[in-house]
């Protein structure tokens, strides 16, 4: 662990050595995957930082509220009840998991 004025800065697990194809591509071992929260399918954020660094994290989805009220649409023929919206909104909203 790497401290700075008392409080943790990075703390290190384990470090994985990937290794790049001819196309350019990368595959992540399962438990790099497994610590990032990633479920088969779903998508990776890689932000570039300066000095040849970046940052990888799981991709979360920015739900809209057209695609909020695309949940319901079509769906019923009855007005939805104030539980539906919101178990609609929570699965709109966080995710496949």
């Amino acid at each position: 662990m790497h401290y700075h004025a008392g409080t943790e800065v990075t703390r290190r697990i384990h470090m994985s050595t990937l290794t790049v194809t001819a196309r350019g591509q990368v595959t992540f071992r399962k438990e790099v995957l497994q610590h990032l929260g990633i479920q088969p399918g779903e998508k990776i954020e890689l932000d570039l930082l300066p000095d040849g660094r970046a940052q990888l994290r799981a991709a979360r989805p920015s739900g809209s509220i057209d695609g909020f009220l695309g949940l319901l649409a079509g769906k019923r023929n009855k007005v939805a009840t104030l539980e539906e919206i919101a178990a609609a909104a929570a699965g709109g909203w966080a995710g496949k998991r």
